[in-house]
């Protein structure tokens, strides 16, 4: 966000090549999105880098399944848009923890030939996991590919639904990149084949060839200074942030 900010990866979401202009969705969970959050019309970030790794492969394969958990929907959102106008059928599974964590349901229904909607705690649509219509889907029908976006435990057991199926199966591991350049090694991500780096070699990465308890284990490995990091830039914004609850401002 400015000179001392940190560079997080966020997925674009959306964009509109005419206005020149980018969408990104992102959660209020550490010290940056907070503070992105107190950003206002017209603030500037100080620089965006991007986009990095390699492009989705986009052709008609069939009958495909875009799977979003969470904010993971809104990156998967452009995906199914492609993959849809390139002719596949493309059915679209969506879910969160809650109704209140649901997004785009409506733009995912626009490019989606079949939409299922769930939730975990059953505030909304079918009270189920994403792997439970997807497990249902393969036994009875025949599909090309796979595309999941979401927390990293929940593409871990899409790739655990889809493999005894071998259904190709691809994820997106752009959360734990850091520095973006292949330099710095804390995007490596261990695979049947050896060590990627998310940054240059991914994002997306064949699921069944993850080594999904390494990858769980290191995104943990900076939680207390990222902990820390958030208390205190909790303590010095206290006034603002009291004044925004005041306000109504989420």
């Amino acid at each position: 966000m400015h000179e001392n900010g940190e560079r997080i990866p966020l997925t674009i979401a959306d964009y509109d090549r005419k206005a020149g202009t980018l969408t990104m969705i992102f959660q209020e969970v550490g010290k940056s999105t907070l503070e992105m959050a107190t950003m206002k019309v017209g603030d500037e970030f100080k620089t965006i880098v991007g986009p990095l790794g390699h492009p989705t492969e986009v052709e008609n394969f069939g009958t495909i399944i875009c799977v979003g958990g969470g904010v993971g929907i809104a990156p998967v959102y452009p995906i199914a848009r492609e993959l849809k106008e390139a002719g596949n059928h493309v059915i679209s599974i969506i879910g969160a923890r809650t109704k209140d964590l649901l997004l785009w349901e409506d733009k995912m229904r626009a490019v989606s030939d079949e939409l299922i909607v769930t939730t975990d705690d059953g505030s909304y649509g079918r009270k189920d996991l994403v792997t439970v219509p997807l497990k249902e889907i393969l036994e009875t029908r025949k599909v090309a590919k796979i595309w999941a976006i979401g927390p990293a435990i929940m593409m871990k057991f899409v790739s655990a639904t889809t493999e005894p199926f071998k259904v190709p199966t691809i994820v997106s591991l752009n959360t734990i990149m850091i520095d973006g350049t292949g330099m710095c090694g804390g995007c490596r991500v261990l695979m049947e084949d050896g060590a990627k780096f998310v940054c240059v070699d991914g994002p997306e990465f064949d699921a069944h060839k993850v080594d999904w308890n390494n990858l769980l284990s290191r995104m943990t490995f900076y939680r207390d200074q990222e902990q820390a990091a958030t208390a205190r830039w909790k303590e010095s914004h206290k006034c603002n942030l009291d004044r925004a609850v005041a306000e109504g401002v989420k």
